[in-house]
C-alpha cells in the first residue's frame, strides 16, 4: 500500500490532534464483517462508544431541538418542539428510510456498480413496488415536505443530502435512507477517527500486507495493454498483477497517474463536483451553548446557501455550521477550559481556480457572528486554529477542485454517474469515496471490498458483482 502522506486515513487525518476529516462512525456491520474475514473482532481493534445524542440543532432565529438513537424519544422531542402532526411525521418518515434502505442495501450499496436496469434485476420483479418506493426522481426537499410541516425540520433532514456532499434541493429521496443508517447506530471512536485507519492497518499488516509512507505514486504503468505497477517520484518502479487507485478518479482522466491511464475513467465534469468546505481546526473554550459531540447550527434560508454554492459558486452570507467537539461524549470538558473542535461551513468545490485563503478572516467572523446568535461564543482565531480551505483540500486530493465526496448524485440517476471500481484498463481498478457506492467511512470501506473482491474474481477467471457481508439491522 503506498501512501503519498505520513500516515493512514486519507481524509481521516488529524490536526492539532484533532480529526479533521470524518467525524461520524455508522454502518458498524460492514467492519464486522471486514474483521471477521480476518479471523478478528471488531471490538477487540476499537473502542465504540454508542451516541445516546445522534446532534444537537438550534436556529438562528430560536429553537433548539436534539435528536436521539431512539426514535420514540426523538419523537416525543420533534412533538415538543414542532407539534404533534410533525411527530406523527417524523415516525413515518423513519419507517421510510428503513423501507427505502432494506431495498438497496444488498443490491445496490453492496454491489458492484449497477445501471438503473441493473439494480432492477437485483432488486427483482417481485419487489418492483419497493424499488418504485425509493423515490429517485423526487427531490430529497420535496419529499421532506411530506412529513413536515416545520421549516426547520426539512433543514434538519435536509442535510442529510450533504453527507453525500449535494444540495437537498437537488439530491434523490433515496437519501432518506440515512435517516435509517443513524438509527441503526452512531458510534464515537475513543481516541479519535484516525483509530479507525490505524486499526484497519494493523488487521491488514497481520494479514502479510505492507504500507508505505511518503510514497508518492507519479505513474501507473503499462504494458500490453494493462496495468503493470507504478513509477513513484523518486523514479523507483514497481511491479504489480494489479492496482487499485484510492484518489479521486477525475485524477485518472485528467492525465495525473499518466498518459497510459488517463482513459482508464470518465473526468468529472467541474460542474459536477460535490460539495468541498472551508475547516477550522482548534483548541479552544467555549462558553454558553451546551455543545454535545455532533452540533449543527442553522439561519434561516436554507436554499440560499445551496444555490450560492452550486450556481454562484460562493458561499452565502450566513452558511450552516457543523461543530464535532470530540471530546464531549467521551470524557468530560471542564468549564472554561480548552477542547478539541471541528468547526464546518459548505463551500464550492473550486480550490483548484479560486483562492479561498485571503477571504479566511472574513468567513471567520461570519462564522463565529451566527454561532453567537444561536448563544455559542467561540474564537476562530489564535496558534491553536487551523484552517482548511478548498485550496487546501485540492492540494491534498488532486484533480477534486476540494470536493470532499466525489461526484455529486443530483438527479434521479446521478448515483448512477459515479465510476465503478473496474475501469476501461485491464489490471487497474477503484476504491474510495468518488467510486460506487459513494462517499463516508463505511461506503469507501465498502468500495475496497468490491474492488478487493473484483481483483481475485478477474484473476480467477470470473466476474463479480456482490460481496457477502452480515446483514444489516
Amino acid at each position: 500500500m503506498l501512501e503519498r502522506a505520513a500516515a493512514p486515513g486519507g481524509k481521516m487525518r488529524q490536526l492539532l490532534g484533532v480529526d479533521a476529516g470524518p467525524t461520524v462512525f455508522t454502518m458498524r456491520w460492514i467492519f464486522e464483517g471486514l474483521f471477521a474475514d480476518a479471523g478478528r473482532r471488531l471490538e477487540d481493534a476499537l473502542d465504540l462508544v454508542p451516541a445516546d445524542v445522534l446532534a444537537r440543532h438550534a436556529w438562528r432565529a430560536g429553537g433548539r431541538l436534539d435528536l436521539f438513537a431512539d426514535v420514540a424519544r426523538s419523537a416525543a422531542a420533534i412533538g415538543d418542539f414542532a407539534g404533534a402532526e410533525d411527530a406523527r411525521g417524523y415516525v413515518a418518515f423513519c419507517e421510510r428510510s428503513r423501507d427505502i434502505f432494506s431495498t438497496l442495501a444488498g443490491p445496490f450499496i453492496a454491489s458492484e456498480r449497477p445501471s438503473p436496469f441493473g439494480l432492477m434485476r437485483r432488486v427483482g420483479l417481485t419487489r418492483l413496488d419497493a424499488l418504485l418506493r425509493t423515490v429517485p426522481w423526487q427531490t430529497l426537499w420535496g419529499a421532506l415536505g411530506t412529513h413536515f410541516r416545520d421549516a426547520r425540520l426539512r433543514q434538519l433532514f435536509g442535510r442529510y443530502a450533504t453527507y453525500c456532499g449535494c444540495s437537498p434541493m437537488l439530491a434523490p429521496a433515496t437519501l432518506m435512507l440515512v435517516a435509517h443508517v443513524e438509527q441503526d447506530g452512531v458510534w464515537l471512536v475513543r481516541g479519535g477517527m484516525v483509530r479507525v485507519a490505524q486499526a484497519i492497518q494493523a488487521l491488514a499488516e497481520a494479514q502479510g500486507a505492507r504500507f508505505r509512507f511518503g510514497a508518492h505514486v507519479a505513474e501507473i504503468l503499462v504494458e500490453g495493454g494493462r496495468a503493470s505497477g507504478v513509477r513513484l517520484a523518486d523514479g523507483e518502479c514497481i511491479a504489480a498483477d494489479a492496482v487499485v487507485f484510492n484518489g479521486d478518479v477525475a485524477a485518472l482522466a485528467r492525465g495525473m497517474l499518466g498518459d497510459g491511464a488517463r482513459g482508464a475513467a470518465a473526468d468529472t465534469p467541474d460542474a459536477a463536483r460535490s460539495l468541498s468546505a472551508v475547516t477550522w481546526c482548534l483548541r479552544a473554550p467555549t462558553a454558553g451553548f451546551p455543545l454535545v459531540h455532533h452540533n449543527v447550527f442553522f439561519a434561516e434560508d436554507y436554499a440560499e446557501e445551496f444555490d450560492a454554492i452550486f450556481r454562484r459558486r460562493d458561499i452565502c452570507a450566513a452558511p450552516t455550521v457543523y461543530i464535532c467537539a470530540q471530546d464531549r461524549g467521551v470524557g468530560e470538558v471542564a468549564p472554561g477550559a480548552a477542547e478539541r473542535l471541528l468547526v464546518l461551513v459548505n463551500a464550492p468545490p473550486d480550490g483548484d481556480r479560486v483562492d479561498f485563503v485571503p477571504r479566511l478572516p472574513e468567513l471567520a467572523d461570519r462564522t463565529a457572528s451566527l454561532l453567537r446568535s444561536c448563544g455559542l461564543e467561540l474564537s476562530l482565531a489564535g496558534e491553536a486554529c487551523v484552517p482548511t480551505t478548498p485550496t487546501g483540500f485540492d492540494g491534498l486530493f488532486p484533480a477534486s477542485g476540494g470536493a470532499l465526496y466525489g461526484r455529486a448524485s443530483h438527479g434521479a440517476t446521478g448515483t448512477f454517474g459515479r465510476a465503478g471500481g473496474v475501469t476501461r484498463l485491464p489490471g487497474l481498478y477503484c476504491a474510495g469515496g468518488s467510486v460506487h457506492p459513494g462517499p463516508g467511512i463505511p461506503m469507501a470501506a465498502m468500495s475496497g471490498r468490491l474492488a478487493a473482491a473484483r481483483v481475485l474474481e478477474d484473476r480467477a477467471g470470473r466476474g463479480a458483482s456482490v460481496v457477502a457481508l452480515p446483514a444489516p439491522a
